[in-house]
């Protein structure tokens, strides 16, 4: 299952709701919506999420919570492969280069020493 295709914009938002903040009632993930959209369409988009295998709910009182299906790094490295493979020729190094090249001015030494350390790393792990 991918994290991020197949998904609609709204869908989208309401799964980054869902990851940031844990299970919500659907109450609460429309009061996360920027420009949302009324309350029985994010019911029916939760609805279709839950038939995509993205989300589930649980009772919890009288309402309903809805919770993802799939932990967020595995989601997270689901969403990072796609977009590799659609963007960026299932080519680790060009996601990387556009990454530092967007991000170039802001990242702190700090940073690029952790990102040269998890290289290093990797070169060592792979031999």
């Amino acid at each position: 299952m991918s994290a991020a295709g197949g998904l609609s914009r709204r869908e989208r938002q309401i799964m980054d709701i869902l990851y940031r903040r844990g299970k919500l009632p659907a109450a609460e993930v429309l009061q996360a919506m920027p420009d949302a959209p009324s309350y029985s369409a994010v019911r029916a988009m939760l609805r279709v999420l839950e038939e995509k295998g993205h989300v589930k709910h649980q009772a919890e009182g009288l309402r309903y919570v809805y919770v993802p299906t799939v932990p967020r790094d595995r989601a997270k490295r689901s969403a990072v492969k796609h977009l590799m493979d659609t963007f960026f020729h299932e080519s680790p190094e060009q996601v990387v280069a556009a990454l530092l090249d967007v991000s170039a001015t802001r990242l702190t030494d700090e940073e690029l020493d952790r990102m040269a350390a998890m290289i290093e790393k990797a070169k060592s792990e792979g031999k």
